[in-house]
């Protein structure tokens, strides 16, 4: 269940590139954060170039028009692996879409369980409609 926000450099991708570079992404997800198949959660923005600046931090570390912020939702994860995540998501991203992995750059902001409801109104990690990690399911 977490939400990718995907910020990009509008016309820099045609619909089918954004389409595989989504589906590298998801399959990221799953691997490293051994969510469910379909719990999958995406949007994409797209930005005029001169709306989106992703500098490098004073780590030398070059953009091109193809740069993507991605910020990702999520439940707490760990810090191992959130690492494991970067990684994984900068070599899928870079094998199946070309992404420069210098062109990558990701914030996951942590929520609990109270923050997310998937429908009818109802927070289903609370009501147990949905398993709480390391539940029995």
């Amino acid at each position: 269940m977490p939400l990718m926000h995907f910020h990009v450099v509008k016309g820099a991708r045609t619909p089918e590139e954004l389409r595989s570079f989504l589906d590298a992404a998801h399959d990221a997800m799953v691997e490293a954060f051994k969510v469910p198949v379909r719990d999958r959660y995406q949007l994409v923005s797209e930005r005029e170039p001169s709306h989106m600046i992703v500098e490098d931090t004073g780590l030398d570390i070059p953009r091109t028009s193809k740069v993507v912020l991605l910020q990702v939702f999520s439940r707490p994860r760990g810090k191992e692996q959130i690492a494991a995540f970067y990684k994984l998501l900068a070599e899928t991203l870079h094998a199946r879409t070309g992404l420069a992995p210098s062109d990558l750059m990701v914030s996951v902001v942590e929520n609990n369980d109270e923050h997310w409801s998937f429908g009818h109104g109802r927070a289903q990690f609370l009501t147990g409609e949905l398993p709480l990690p390391g539940a029995k399911a």
